[in-house]
């Protein structure tokens, strides 16, 4: 696994998403395959590519990845009722498993989440009997005989339409959706709920998650993140500002106000200091593959929980620990309240989550090695090697490092993905992404 965290690189040149403000990337998600990379961004659009197949030709082609389709998912809209706009921004964006020839993902932003089905048409019907070739309606009284209407080939068309759309449900904005292993179901999360969806159903929901104070002053923590079990289609986990995680079982009750487990780390008094609840809420949660761990990301640690104990996580990994002495700053600047998100590879065994700078780092679980690697325009020659990056906290700074003081904190990575069964990893730099594969791929 040492190549894994060593030897990445570029797999073409830097995908320029856009240069506005709508056209930063705010989500990025590999399908089951890992054939399509769907991308989401602030001005409500999907991209999403699809994988070069390979060629005797040119073998290096595959990995790949190239525009296959792109769609405005959101739109802005204004609640009157409460006098707020909604922004189009894509918050999350979940696949779902292939069934037949078309795919089908869910898109969400802040109040309302749709379901998409993108299929490819490279065919039309001609030769109807009640309308001519520009689709007007003829004179009944002209037809004087029956047509059987015939398929003629046609130019590759990829189509996304929109199949359902699950509206009205949220009154805060949603942060999570995670599809169920029985393929029926889904749940949308949002600061103070979980809601239940069938993917049939669109005019109702089941709230399975309710931690609303009657007394709003007496709110003292918000859901952050949620997930289902990859395997268990009961249970699901979500994560709190105040770094806990519980889990809850939908067997036990149809409300899910208490939970099965909690977990939650105690807290070291020396550490102690104003930004300490800010530092420790935690932005994502995510199950591992097969099911055991929990890894959860909060402001300057990845830790990995085991389902069987509850009381600390058995890994921690500090991510930019050098930060620790600038969150003052960070604070005023509003950088110490991001949402960093984290993924695990295809068998769990390397953990991958951002950093500011276009920093982004690796952990391997087995040897307990990590890396620090950067994606930025610089390094961005297809097949270019990544080198590692580290960083200077004082003293002598060598001629490869770069110091603590000299970090970009306008250039960060919150979103990444990593291939479910390869090494190939999606990297979203505020509007660009950057694709990497291993060199031993």
């Amino acid at each position: 696994m040492q190549d894994v965290l060593w030897c990445f690189s570029q797999v073409k040149g830097t995908i320029d998403i856009g240069v506005t403000e709508a056209d930063i990337i705010s989500t990025v998600e590999f399908n089951h395959t890992g054939e399509l990379l769907a991308t989401g961004d602030k001005g409500g659009r999907v991209v999403i590519f699809q994988r070069e197949q390979e060629s005797k030709n040119q073998p290096h082609r595959r990995g790949e990845y190239n525009v296959y389709s792109t769609f405005q998912s959101h739109e802005p809209e204004f609640d009157y009722l409460k006098s707020l706009e909604i922004e189009e921004k894509i918050n999350k964006i979940r696949w779902l498993p292939q069934q037949n020839a078309a795919y089908f993902l869910l898109s969400t932003n802040d109040k309302t989440v749709k379901l998409w089905k993108v299929s490819e048409r490279d065919k039309r019907p001609e030769g109807y009997n009640l309308k001519d070739e520009d689709g007007r309606l003829r004179d009944p009284s002209m037809i004087t005989m029956l047509r059987v209407p015939v398929l003629r080939p046609m130019d590759l068309m990829v189509e996304a339409t929109p199949r359902r759309v699950f509206a009205n449900a949220h009154t805060y904005h949603i942060n999570s959706i995670s599809v169920n292993s029985d393929y029926e179901t889904y749940m949308s999360a949002d600061d103070l709920r979980i809601n239940l969806w069938n993917f049939e159903i669109t005019n109702q929901s089941f709230n399975i998650v309710d931690i609303k104070p009657a007394n709003m002053e007496e709110l003292t923590e918000v859901i952050t993140a949620a997930e289902f079990h990859p395997h268990h289609c009961n249970t699901f986990v979500y994560s709190s500002s105040k770094g806990t995680i519980r889990l809850c079982d939908m067997r036990t009750s149809a409300l899910c106000d208490r939970h099965a487990k909690f977990f939650e780390e105690p807290e070291d008094p020396s550490n102690r200091s104003f930004f300490s609840e800010i530092i420790s809420s935690i932005s994502d949660v995510k199950f591992s593959h097969s099911g055991r761990y929990i890894m959860t990301r909060d402001y300057l640690t990845v830790k990995v929980w085991d389902l069987n104990m509850e009381n600390r996580p058995i890994e921690t990994y500090q991510v930019h620990d050098y930060l620790r002495s600038k969150l003052c700053s960070l604070y005023e600047n509003d950088c110490i309240f991001d949402k960093f998100e984290c993924v695990w590879n295809g068998s769990d065994s390397v953990i991958m989550t951002g950093s500011y700078n276009n920093f982004f780092r690796m952990f391997d679980r087995n040897t307990k090695r990590d890396v620090t690697l950067e994606a930025s325009r610089e390094n961005s020659k297809p097949r270019a090697i990544l080198k590692p990056r580290k960083v200077c906290v004082g003293g002598k700074r060598r001629k490869d490092e770069i110091s603590v003081d000299s970090l970009d904190f306008s250039k960060k990575i919150l979103h990444t993905a990593w291939h479910p069964s390869e090494n190939i990893i999606a990297v979203a730099a505020t509007n660009n992404l950057y694709i990497f594969q291993d060199k031993v791929n």
